[in-house]
């Protein structure tokens, strides 16, 4: 890393659940705060609105010179600036950026080329070889979020009726996804899956399935090498696109905090040709240092 910034900056980085804040002064960390998730993705810009400005009264914005977001759901320079005119207020002073937080992982771990893959409660991949950039993935929760934890937790789901359509009775993941959802039948998920319980509720039920394989669930298991595959391949299409090797780093919650997921997409990964991946061992967010300082 460069030498920090002078005065104050602030990270933020936005996730699907949560947005967590930094606050350094000339590169020393003085406030650490989370609030709820400013994803305009996930809530509405009122709620997103509301929950920036918890997360700005406690880190103080009013002396702030620069103020560097990653977030989901930055897929054009619109996007970018919609993000910057809800966070320009409460940082009055500031140059405000704002990119997708896949690039967050790639600078929390330093490298200003690679591949960066975020497995959180969604999915995607950025890479850039310092010349180009490629994405792919990232296409919400209803176009893919392939090996998310929202992916595993709808798969659950579906794995659970797809069982009850053939007339077998609960297995041990479905008896866990059901106790975790207050139900008694795999009926009930179809009218929850399809009613209030959103995104971030079921992101929250991927843990069962990693639970269940550690047990010797065969079909957890066979999930949790399919999310290995597909993070794999997200990577796999950033690379060729750059005509890289990596190296590949892999953040997000599931990413960072799953051994078996990370075995999957190392065995996924080495089956075409790549044969190393680096998890991210700090939260993102500390990559927003790393791109005010670069």
């Amino acid at each position: 890393m460069k030498t920090p910034v002078d005065g104050a900056v602030v990270g933020l980085d936005i996730g699907g659940s949560k947005t967590r804040g930094i606050k350094w002064i000339d590169g020393t960390a003085v406030a650490d705060v989370s609030g709820g998730s400013a994803n305009v993705q996930n809530v509405s810009r009122a709620q997103a609105r509301s929950n920036l400005e918890g997360v700005f009264a406690e880190l103080g914005g009013e002396t702030v010179a620069r103020v560097v977001v990653g977030s989901g759901g930055i897929d054009t320079a619109d996007d970018a600036q919609a993000l910057t005119v809800l966070i320009q207020p409460l940082a009055p002073s500031a140059v405000v950026s704002v990119v997708h937080d896949t690039r967050l992982l790639l600078a929390a771990a330093g490298y200003s080329t690679g591949i960066a893959v975020i497995a959180g409660t969604g999915s995607a991949a950025w890479g850039t070889n310092g010349k180009d950039q490629a994405r792919a993935g990232g296409w919400g929760y209803l176009l893919g979020a392939e090996g998310s934890g929202y992916w595993f937790g709808r798969e659950a789901v579906r794995y659970s009726l797809e069982r009850m359509n053939h007339g077998l009775r609960p297995d041990e993941l479905t008896q866990a996804l059901l106790k975790s959802c207050g139900l008694t039948g795999p009926e009930g998920l179809i009218a929850l899956f399809h009613g209030d319980a959103g995104r971030e509720f079921w992101a929250a039920k991927s843990p069962l399935v990693f639970e269940c394989a550690a047990s010797g669930h065969t079909a957890s298991l066979d999930m949790i090498l399919q999310a290995g595959a597909d993070l794999a391949t997200l990577a796999a299409k950033c690379a060729e696109q750059l005509n890289i090797e990596g190296p590949i780093v892999l953040g997000g919650g599931l990413g960072m905090n799953q051994p078996t997921l990370q075995a999957a997409m190392r065995i996924a990964l080495a089956a075409r040709g790549f044969h190393t991946l680096q998890v991210l061992t700090q939260d993102p967010v500390f990559g927003t240092l790393w791109l005010a300082s670069n």
